[in-house]
């Protein structure tokens, strides 16, 4: 009897989907689900902060409850959440303040916190507890999620007035494991501070050993600022989803108030090119074709660039304060880069730093970074590594790169993150990117072919003097005793030494004049590479506004 598969036919909530491919969300291994819930929490604590301008102080302790089970609390002091988007916020997949605005922040889809929450409850089968004080109300309960519906449970809801401004959650967790490793959470905070080094984190590691990360700046960033997406970066299927949930009555309004750099004069510059369209007519009358029609005019005209004020890197200065907080380096070269466009409208711009030669252990070599936050997994699929592994290191002197004490940070900035999935740990091999992060490493690795030239030109020096001191003491005594003159042995000695010194600094300063020439002319052509490099993204734009 033939099987109508067809009886089987269900519909599924997005909470079940991603509870049958958790690995999505970066819980896949033991160690990486740890890490993943605490990535998560910390992140949100620190947009939260950001957005209130307050300086985050984080909290995050680990107490082991049997084998491969934690608890986990985190607290923070930024603001809290209020009662009535509690439940959404912590859960329900896809809901929060993030995945449909145009603004730099660290989470993009919603799915973070709640995903964590819902992790919990399928390892352990309990709910977390939250406490949230939020403009001196107290709001406590357990919060768990719906997996069926995607919808939020929240129970045992306590309502108090106090001072508590924050957040602190406390779930149970299975099928994790606390490591002290590359990839483990100590590795992860560590670095957290060092693309927030406006945080203060302090965490307690399951056995007890307490660890303080100190803010290394006590300014708070200032908030990102929202925008609208550029018309550039728009399909005809967005065109088109964007016309059916906006308020304006014509088209040509639509164009101009939604989207970024569209003007009254392009406008008009649209309607010429498109005579059979009415724009007085409202967006919900347009289709897909007029949508095409409208994308492709779109792309023959000039644009002025999307505006690239809204990023907020962390800046040189704050980059070199962390670097020397935390890995304490003898060398820091850092690129200076101007923001930049991809995919044809998106604003990003990159920060690179590199550190050498390090006093206190072994640190990671490649140290990646998107809008502050550290990427610990996926390295080999990412395009951050993919930059950094094109570079002719031999170039600028380090010759063995896997083994010399040297690390590149790099921070990703934009308002569209290009991740490979859900998990957010690798970003996407895009062309543009890519080339504008070997420019950045390109740059900074100048500095420091100089500096390991300094080095071993120093070495070079000492040895040559070495050579000539060495037969001095020799040579003193031999003449003393040719000249029958041994009490003058040692006057002979200083006068030889005193020779020395002197050929050697005339040698020396001959080639501190060859270097200096060699560095006024090497700036001058590194001027004019800085140039055409910093060109790159914004040759398809318009020079000037209308």
């Amino acid at each position: 009897m033939p099987i109508d598969s067809f009886s089987q036919f269900k519909e599924h909530s997005v909470a079940e989907f991603f509870k049958k491919n958790k690995q999505m969300l970066g819980f896949s291994g033991k160690v990486r689900s740890l890490t993943t819930i605490v990535h998560e929490f910390t992140s949100n604590s620190l947009d939260a902060g950001e957005e209130v301008g307050i300086l985050p102080e984080i909290f995050i302790q680990l107490e082991e409850e049997g084998d491969d089970k934690y608890k986990i609390a985190v607290q923070d002091n930024c603001g809290g959440i209020p009662e009535k988007y509690l439940g959404k916020a912590l859960g329900q997949l896809l809901a929060g303040t993030k995945f449909h605005r145009y603004v730099q922040q660290r989470g993009q889809q919603g799915i973070g916190a709640s995903g964590c929450i819902m992790y919990s409850q399928i390892t352990t089968g309990k709910p977390a507890w939250v406490r949230s004080g939020y403009k001196n109300v107290i709001i406590e309960c357990n919060i768990g999620i719906n997996v069926s519906k995607n919808t939020p449970v929240i129970t045992n809801l306590t309502k108090t007035m106090g001072e508590f401004s924050g957040l602190r959650i406390e779930a149970h967790l299975g099928d994790v494991r606390y490591e002290n490793s590359g990839y483990g959470v100590y590795e992860y905070l560590k670095q957290t501070v060092l693309a927030n080094p406006h945080a203060q984190i302090e965490f307690i590691a399951p056995d007890a050993q307490r660890y303080m990360f100190p803010r290394a700046v006590d300014v708070v960033p200032k908030p990102p600022i929202e925008t609208k997406p550029h018309i550039l970066g728009i399909t005809a299927n967005d065109l088109v989803e964007f016309s059916r949930r906006i308020k304006e009555s014509r088209i040509s309004a639509f164009l101009a108030e939604e989207f970024s750099r569209v003007s009254s004069n392009k406008v008009k510059e649209l309607q010429e090119l498109l005579p059979d369209i009415d724009f007085s007519q409202p967006p919900t009358s347009l289709n897909w074709d007029t949508a095409e029609k409208l994308i492709k005019a779109v792309h023959t005209l000039k644009w002025i660039a999307p505006a690239t004020d809204i990023l907020r890197p962390i800046g040189k200065e704050n980059v070199a304060r962390a670097l020397q907080n935390i890995l304490n380096p003898q060398f820091i070269a850092q690129s200076d880069r101007s923001p930049q466009i991809f995919h044809g409208g998106i604003p990003y711009q990159v920060e690179v730093a590199i550190a050498y030669g390090f006093t206190n252990g072994a640190h990671n070599r490649i140290m990646r970074f998107a809008n502050r936050v550290p990427l610990l997994f996926d390295a080999g699929a990412c395009g951050l590594t993919e930059a950094v592994k094109t570079i002719e290191w031999k170039r600028y002197r380090i010759d063995d790169f896997e083994n010399m004490p040297i690390a590149v940070f790099v921070n990703f900035v934009s308002v569209h993150v290009p991740y490979t999935s859900a998990g957010k740990q690798a970003i996407a091999l895009e062309e543009e990117i890519i080339a504008e992060v070997r420019n950045a490493i390109m740059e900074a690795a100048r500095p420091v072919k100089g500096y390991l030239n300094g080095i071993v030109h120093l070495q070079e020096r000492s040895s040559r003097r070495k050579v000539f001191l060495r037969y001095v003491a020799q040579l003193a005594g031999d003449m003393s005793e040719l000249a029958d003159m041994p009490k003058k042995k040692e006057a002979i000695k200083k006068g030889l030494v005193d020779l020395v010194e002197h050929r050697v600094g005339l040698i020396e300063e001959a080639e501190d004049a060859e270097a200096e020439t060699a560095k006024e002319a090497n700036a001058a052509n590194g001027a004019v590479a800085n140039g055409q490099e910093n060109g790159n993204g914004k040759k398809d734009f318009e020079e000037k506004g209308e």
